[in-house]
């Protein structure tokens, strides 16, 4: 008897043994996205060593080393939304620009990757060229090393799967559907499908959880939006924005709330809580200030505003910041040049707008400084500019007794006894920093209202992005050269502006080349803006052009280059882009679009 029962036991623990193995494991989504990624970087990699096979080959055969080449980058914009987010040097490499780089700290990146594949295959591929093939489909074959390397040895975490999932519907809109990635075969409604679908496989874990669908059914709709219309110069890029991308970003927002996913937050211009690109509070104006201190109060705005008209701070005391930036004129003068201080010779650049200035991860038209506080201290001593002394200012500000108050109210110091050149300078990047409108009809259209726009801006618009490659430098929602989805850098561009109307001979300023001495750089300058373009006339860094009209006819046929100057380095096609007269216009109508509704 005794050995029935314990062979009674042994058979309900042998039952209890299965019935445990067989419970099906909880679904952890990180770590199964981290596997998916796996296989999608390998067959990426496949894909590579094909192309690379094909390239060795003696009879290599132009049509299928392209066709092989599109389905390299299919490959690669399936799990692009990781590979930006979590291997952003990898990601430059792999499919950054085709145009040598140099970072704000002065490094200097070369060129590499399927931009620059594309630009060997396409329109047609020259044998000579073979040696750079190869070398550029190695660089390819280091990436996917290093791919597997991250997702193999370090985890995902949640919130960085769905901050990394928004960022690339940010990027799709961005610069996806722009062509920025691949101006020659123009496949980019293909390639943002693939990129989406991507964004799709990572998220199912998530939306699993919540049994709705909602997310992946908006996914999927959207795919098949770009699959089914593919061609470029078509293509309605507000429809597709607004219609799809919006809604997908603010599902991914909702679903994470939902979650209660844990965010681990930092200091970035695109907020992370930011549903789309267009809320109105999608920027964080902070963003680039030099520290936790240095960020906007109610006080030092005030402060700041006052400084900023007062002529307290140059050489001669008649002249302020207000002198050229005057906020009647969107903070600009409305001059080509204005006059050096107590001359009557012109200063060397054109003045800039202010509005939306805090937005930028550098200034000047040559880049040459990373805050407002570093901008503001360089013109007031910029012998030129206001030929003044911050050393000086600061003594003079002290002893007024009006200044020293608010001083003290917005710099509250302990046993304070001076003021810091610093605080003037954050004073006045601080006023700078308030006067970021987001707020223009474009915006409030993109936020909802449809009756904000007309079907010429609209038209414009989809012009703008996609077969005017005006967005393909003047990136949206910014419209200028802030790099998106991070806008941690911001472009300069050689697009060969003459040095008069009346002559094809490029303007003598070198731009940023006198910042950085490297040769791509000569004549290069900071993209500017366009939003309020229409009310900050004239244009250039040297105020060369008077019209919307006569900017949107430089570009039209190319540049510089496309006006028959010989310019080897020049970053804008020099093709001439065919747009009708009515084109140009219904562009010019959407620039207007964007102007800022400011206050009095």
């Amino acid at each position: 008897m005794k050995k029935y029962i314990q062979l009674f036991i042994l058979l309900v623990l042998i039952s209890c043994f299965i019935s445990i193995s067989c419970q099906e494991k909880p679904i952890v989504p990180e770590k199964e996205i981290a596997k998916a990624l796996l296989i999608q970087i390998d067959s990426f990699a496949s894909v590579c060593n094909r192309l690379k096979t094909l390239a060795e080959s003696a009879s290599a055969d132009q049509t299928t080393l392209q066709q092989t080449f599109l389905q390299c980058r299919q490959a690669f914009k399936k799990f692009e939304w990781a590979a930006e987010y979590f291997e952003p040097m990898t990601a430059q490499a792999v499919n950054g620009p085709p145009v040598q780089e140099v970072e704000l700290s002065g490094q200097v990146i070369e060129p590499s990757g399927l931009q620059i594949i594309e630009g060997l295959l396409f329109p047609a591929y020259d044998t000579a060229n073979k040696k750079d093939l190869l070398k550029q489909l190695s660089v390819l074959q280091n990436g996917c090393g290093r791919y597997r390397t991250r997702f193999k040895n370090i985890d995902i975490l949640d919130w960085q799967v769905f901050d990394a999932a928004k960022l690339e519907l940010f990027r799709i809109e961005t610069l996806g559907i722009t062509g920025f990635d691949n101006p020659l075969t123009k496949k980019s409604m293909e390639e943002s499908a693939a990129a989406l679908e991507g964004v799709q496989k990572a998220l199912v874990y998530y939306e699993n959880k919540t049994d709705t669908g909602k997310l992946a059914e908006r996914l999927s709709r959207a795919t098949d939006y770009l699959l089914a219309n593919p061609a470029f110069d078509q293509f309605n890029r507000m429809e597709f924005i607004t219609v799809h991308a919006n809604p997908i970003t603010e599902d991914i927002s909702d679903l994470e709330t939902k979650l209660k996913i844990h965010i681990i937050r930092y200091n970035r211009l695109l907020n992370q809580d930011a549903k789309t690109l267009f809320d109105t509070n999608a920027f964080n104006v902070n963003a680039y200030a030099p520290d936790h201190s240095s960020f906007i109060s109610d006080e030092k705005i005030a402060l700041g505003k006052i400084l900023f008209s007062d002529p307290i701070l140059s050489g001669t005391g008649k002249r302020s910041c207000r002198s050229c930036h005057q906020p009647g004129r969107v903070f600009t003068d409305g001059l080509a040049k204005n006059t050096i201080i107590n001359q009557n010779e012109l200063l060397d650049r054109n003045t800039p707008t202010l509005v939306n200035a805090a937005l930028q991860p550098a200034l000047f038209y040559d880049l040459r400084v990373n805050t407002l506080e570093d901008q503001s201290v360089n013109v007031v001593q910029s012998s030129k500019e206001m030929h003044g002394s911050m050393v000086m200012s600061v003594k003079r500000l002290w002893l007024d007794e009006k200044y020293r108050k608010k001083f003290l109210t917005a710099f509250p110091y302990e046993d304070k006894t001076r003021i810091d050149t610093f605080e003037v300078m954050n004073a006045i990047g601080s006023y700078v920093r308030s006067l970021v409108f987001l707020n223009s009809r474009f915006d409030e259209y993109m936020r909802g209202d449809r009756s904000k726009m007309n079907a010429d801006e609209i038209n414009g618009f989809n012009l703008f992005m996609g077969k005017a490659k005006c967005a393909t430098c003047h990136y949206m929602p910014l419209f200028n050269g802030s790099f998106p989805p991070r806008f941690v850098k911001i472009d300069a561009e050689v697009i060969g502006v003459p040095k008069s109307t009346k002559e094809n001979i490029i303007d003598p300023d070198m731009g940023r080349y006198a910042v950085v001495k490297v040769e791509s750089f000569k004549h290069a300058f900071k993209t500017s803006t366009v939003r309020n373009a229409a009310l900050t006339a004239p244009y250039m860094h040297n105020g060369v052009f008077n019209t919307l009209e006569e900017v949107m006819d430089f570009y039209n046929k190319g540049g510089g280059a496309g006006l028959g100057m010989k310019i080897r380095n020049q970053t804008l096609p020099f093709d001439s882009l065919s747009l009708s007269r009515k084109e140009q216009d219904d562009i010019i109508s959407f620039i207007k679009s964007l102007n800022s509704q400011l206050p009095n």
